[in-house]
């Protein structure tokens, strides 16, 4: 059966999920390679959507062409052709930067909006009264992402889930977290803690398991291999009656990633038979 590539922002279907939840990868999972191949290689590892990130080449063919926002209509259409092809749905987009001019801003809702995404990924704090402006407009959600805490930058403040709550809690509700627990991790906090904080703001998750606790230099591993308590993280998620998409970012092994995106959406189904 062809699955529509793209379906009303408003919610993911179920047919997109696995365990549960909107299971797929980032795109920057991929970024060694282009755009039709993160979606091919998506499907091969068993992803069911997929968050793509500004500035990745669209294909062998036209790797001169660079995938984001300023897309034009024709290209944009290419992609969602090749979604439909392997059964993929995009929900997401991001880290992107969201600019307070109101013209500028309504560049990444407008294509947002032309592929049915759930949701935008940012840092872009300064321009929260334009994007709430806009989510409003659009039924378009917009995730807060967070990097690891910055030893030589005091002023980087994202890291923290209380200043992302401080942010977005008396905005409007479609404004919240994009969850990323592996840079959590790497500042030194517990990512079902971090969750439990920003209850009911979690937007969509960058879910990483890594091999080490509070280091900056710690790299992915499957999910259940690592630091970051998977099970736990996914019951938080289910407890918080999360909607949003779960994306795989696996920062690792980048050429041959695969078979490990595999492994973790492997653990998902087997989370999901579990818990029945």
């Amino acid at each position: 059966m062809l699955i529509p590539a793209t379906v009303s922002a408003g919610k993911i279907p179920d047919d997109y999920k696995i365990g549960g939840f909107a299971l797929g990868c980032q795109a920057y999972t991929f970024n060694r390679f282009s755009v039709f191949e993160a979606i091919e290689k998506t499907a091969q590892a068993g992803g069911r959507v997929i968050e793509f990130f500004p500035g990745q080449k669209l294909s062998a063919d036209q790797p001169d062409v660079k995938w984001d926002h300023n897309a034009s209509d024709d290209i944009i259409e290419k992609v969602k052709a090749k979604l439909a092809q392997h059964y993929i749905k995009a929900v997401n987009y991001g880290v992107v930067g969201i600019p307070k001019d109101e013209a500028q801003a309504r560049k990444v809702f407008e294509f947002a909006k032309k592929l049915g995404l759930y949701g935008i990924t940012t840092e872009s704090v300064e321009s929260i009264d334009t994007i709430e402006k806009l989510v409003k407009e659009y039924d378009i959600r917009v995730g807060f992402h967070d990097h690891p805490k910055r030893a030589n930058d005091s002023g980087y403040k994202m890291w923290d889930p209380n200043y992302v709550l401080s942010v977005v809690k008396n905005r409007d509700h479609r404004i919240g977290s994009c969850a990323d627990t592996g840079h959590w991790v790497r500042s030194g906090l517990k990512p079902v803690e971090c969750l439990r904080i920003l209850k009911g703001r979690i937007i969509s998750s960058h879910l990483k398991d890594l091999n080490e606790f509070g280091k900056p230099e710690a790299h992915d591993l499957p999910y259940g291999a690592g630091v970051s308590e998977v099970p736990a993280i996914l019951n938080e998620l289910k407890r918080q009656h999360f909607q949003g998409n779960i994306s795989i970012e696996y920062e690792h092994n980048w050429e041959h990633s695969v078979p490990e995106v595999a492994q973790c959406i492997g653990f998902v189904r087997g989370y999901e038979a579990a818990n029945k």
